[in-house]
């Protein structure tokens, strides 16, 4: 929208409305007066034809003659005709009305058939009352304003009424006029305005202009001429003074774009390299905060550990190039899992995978994406074994450790070389859970501080207590699967109760628990192993201070 047609739509409203206020308050004043100088007009007629009214009947009495009927008669025929007298307008109309509903007279002839039932109910009320004051009503569908008295001796209710048309005409005139006017001062302010607004907004379409002709051509020699000595004028002389500038800088501002596009691509090569390497996360973190690259950063992750077992002897039995791209298969399976689970791939440690979840991004719940993409692994790898069989291949078999706490994460290293990755105790003990599943025979161990928080989503088993090598304190290791066979589903939950009763010192009822799950599950390690233990211990019931944890001496 332009500006001449806003300051149109801005001012136009205001000098309407203004108009708008001065004539209605003209129209008001004026109505207001005239009204107030007619009724006391009409009620001074009123009052004169009462005063002639009395001193017809004081004539009377003074004469002892007020109760001489035909001298009473003449009386009020002398009132009717000085009602008659004093009619002005033809719109002007006198009547009384007599203390038995009758019209006693009326300067115009009006009978009571002549009225509707609501005019003659508003006089009937009017007499009854004995009213006196200002009225509005209605004869003979014709509105009427005026004033009204009782004149008791002649048990008379008088109506001194004007028609409203003729009562308020100059009004109306008052008002036709200020409309009149109104419209008129409207027309000039809007053709006023129209002229302003073209003469002051010239220029600004000039400087539209020359700037459409500038980004049309590029042509930066272009000047805007100076119209006026005000501030337009002086916007024409900055526009101008701009345009100069630009011109001296535009060689300034090529050789910036270019240099701008090439650090660009530059960028984004590093960025496609260095992706191969490093997390794009952690790529976004840098190119965001540079300065922060050295700085640690202390949080919960989960940390998850991968490793083949017998690794050495699948490569005594692989030629190398097999070797590597059957490797590279494999570490594509984990990845893929692992990045969609939001996870980080730390490192490759030989055939061994890190990565963590929860740095540089933490997520609602990163123990259970790590527990997840174990599982998904587990389950990937599968399908892998059996591809590599059926090209007569050794299948790989894996073992996943997983723990969640407290670590550092950073850019840790040299200013020459570093990595983006966690240390801690944490990631310690993710390594040993890593390491315990070969000795337990199961492909996914996790720390109790993982159960916790994946129990209600993924199926979880307790495996054992455990005091890893460099530790003093047991922890409690579980397995977890993605979804559980029939068997297991029934075995399961017997197992938890059998363990709780070991735990508990009852190792007979252990050892029964541990018998039914080995009819359901024969070949299950972890039952196996609790059998022969609680079997042993109710022969042989260790100390009171036994805690039930296997204290493990190497890594």
């Amino acid at each position: 929208m332009r500006i001449r047609t806003k300051l149109i739509i801005v001012m136009l409203p205001l000098t309407v409305l203004s108009m708008l206020v001065i004539g209605t308050s003209s129209a008001l004043s004026a109505r207001s007066g005239i009204t107030r100088v007619a009724i006391e007009f009409l009620a001074f007629k009123a009052e004169q034809l009462e005063s002639y009214a009395g001193e017809q009947w004081d004539l009377l009495v003074n004469n002892g003659l007020e109760d001489r009927e035909d001298l009473r008669a003449v009386s009020r025929q002398s009132v009717v005709s000085r009602a008659i007298e004093m009619i002005r307008s033809p719109g002007e109309l006198i009547m009384a009305l007599e203390a038995d509903s009758s019209i006693a007279f009326s300067t115009r002839p009006i009978g009571r058939e002549q009225l509707r039932p609501d005019e003659w109910h508003h006089l009937q009320t009017l007499a009854r009352e004995e009213y006196r004051g200002w009225v509005e009503l209605t004869i003979r569908d014709e509105p009427r304003v005026g004033y009204a008295f009782a004149f008791p001796p002649f048990d008379w209710e008088v109506l001194v009424t004007e028609a409203s048309e003729t009562f308020y005409a100059t009004v109306s005139e008052i008002i036709r006029r200020s409309i009149v006017i109104t419209l008129l001062v409207v027309a000039a302010a809007s053709t006023a305005l129209i002229v302003l607004s073209n003469v002051l907004t010239r220029p600004l379409g000039n400087m539209v202009g020359m700037l459409q002709h500038i980004i049309d051509r590029g042509d930066l020699t272009t000047r805007v001429e100076v119209l006026y000595d005000d501030e337009v004028g002086r916007l024409a002389h900055t526009f101008n003074t701009m345009m100069a500038q630009l011109e001296g800088s535009y060689e300034q501002i090529k050789d910036y774009a270019l240099n701008a596009a090439v650090a660009k691509r530059n960028e984004q090569k590093i960025r496609n390299i260095f992706q191969k390497y490093v997390p794009n996360d952690v790529i976004e973190t840098i190119f965001a905060n540079p300065e922060s690259m050295l700085v640690g950063d202390t949080r919960d992750v989960a940390i998850l550990f991968s490793d083949i077992r017998s690794f050495t002897t699948i490569s005594e039995r692989s030629r190398p190039d097999e070797l590597v791209a059957t490797l590279n298969r494999y570490f594509s399976i984990l990845v893929d899992i692992i990045m969609d689970r939001h996870g980080i791939v730390d490192k490759y440690i030989g055939d061994a995978v890190m990565a963590f979840f929860g740095a540089p991004v933490q997520h609602e719940n990163d123990a259970l994406d790590a527990v997840q993409a174990a599982v998904s692994i587990v389950d990937a790898l599968d399908a892998f074994n059996r591809d590599l069989e059926a090209s007569g291949l050794p299948p790989f078999t894996t073992g996943l450790g997983i723990n969640f706490g407290e670590v550092t994460v950073g850019n840790i290293g040299s200013e020459r070389k570093m990595d983006y990755t966690v240390i801690g105790d944490t990631v310690n003990l993710a390594s040993r859970l890593e390491g315990l599943t070969k000795y337990y025979h199961q492909p996914l161990v996790i720390s109790s501080s993982v159960a916790d928080r994946v129990a209600d989503t993924v199926p979880c088993r307790l495996i054992d207590t455990v005091v890893v090598k460099g530790k003093t304190v047991g922890e409690r290791i579980y397995t977890a699967r993605s979804t559980l066979s029939p068997a297991e589903e029934r075995a399961w939950p017997i197992h938890a109760e059998a363990v709780a009763a070991y735990y508990a010192r009852r190792f007979s009822e252990a050892a029964d628990g541990f018998r039914t799950v080995l009819d359901l599950l024969p070949e299950d390690h972890a039952a196996a192993m609790y059998l022969e233990r609680a079997q042993r211990l109710a022969e042989t019931p260790p100390s009171e201070d036994w805690d039930g944890a296997t204290v493990m001496d190497s890594k």
